[in-house]
């Protein structure tokens, strides 16, 4: 059997953020989902690329050295 089905409340918990955003997620189609009747459902595997997808890199030491330079 497939992982389980996490419901917008679930998905909220885990991205740490409101339902309403959530919701808002898949309003806008930027997060895959599934219906099931009237119920939204989404796999965890999603959830996981979202945050991989909107995980932003540190930039390093870049103006540290800027500042030696002028």
């Amino acid at each position: 059997m497939p992982d389980p089905l996490l419901d917008v409340n679930q998905v909220a918990e885990l991205l740490g953020t409101t339902t309403r955003f959530t919701r808002r997620l898949v309003a806008e189609r930027r997060i895959e989902f599934i219906k099931v009747g009237r119920h939204v459902r989404i796999r965890p595997a999603v959830v996981a690329d979202y945050l991989a997808t909107n995980t932003v890199q540190p930039i390093g030491a870049r103006r540290s050295t800027l500042r030696k330079g002028a």
